[in-house]
């Protein structure tokens, strides 16, 4: 796997503005549900992205079928889908978002081929981590185990 400096991964949250989700579930468990979820209460602008769901609501927005439905600039691209699907994600993400900036493949996608075509058309590229997180220990929120419970305790 790759590792990715903080520097870059802080660039890459501080200049990203919308992101859209592709495999968002309607599915407050799941979690792409609560990471499209975190990115929004932290003021990105998220939009969601599944065929399943087209045309339903979700934090707000209308859930689009595609990236090829979305008007607008998206600055960054989050998936949720299997490794094997990311190929024909880039691919239409390339080829329909003019302002992208990133793609981020979440914990456990991985795709290299995919990687450096969007790297070769001056995208970066971030695989097999999560953006929640991310932003959460690059500004101190995240918790024991990766969460942040919101819980404060202390034992005497």
């Amino acid at each position: 796997m790759t590792n990715y400096s903080d520097p870059f991964l802080k660039d890459i949250l501080h200049r990203t503005k919308t992101v859209a989700v592709v495999g968002v579930s309607m599915n407050p468990v799941r979690p792409s549900y609560y990471v499209a979820r975190y990115l929004g209460l932290k003021g990105y602008h998220v939009i969601p992205v599944n065929p399943r769901h087209a045309g339903e609501q979700l934090f707000g927005q209308v859930v689009q079928e595609s990236l090829t439905a979305i008007e607008g600039p998206v600055d960054m691209v989050d998936i949720f889908r299997r490794s094997e699907a990311v190929p024909d994600i880039v691919d239409e993400a390339l080829a329909v978002l003019a302002d992208l900036r990133t793609i981020w493949m979440q914990i456990g996608v991985v795709h290299a081929a995919a990687a450096a075509k969007a790297e070769a058309c001056g995208v970066d590229v971030v695989q097999n981590l999560c953006p929640k997180i991310e932003y959460q220990r690059l500004h101190g929120e995240l918790r024991m185990g990766g969460f942040a419970t919101g819980v404060i305790s202390s034992k005497l």
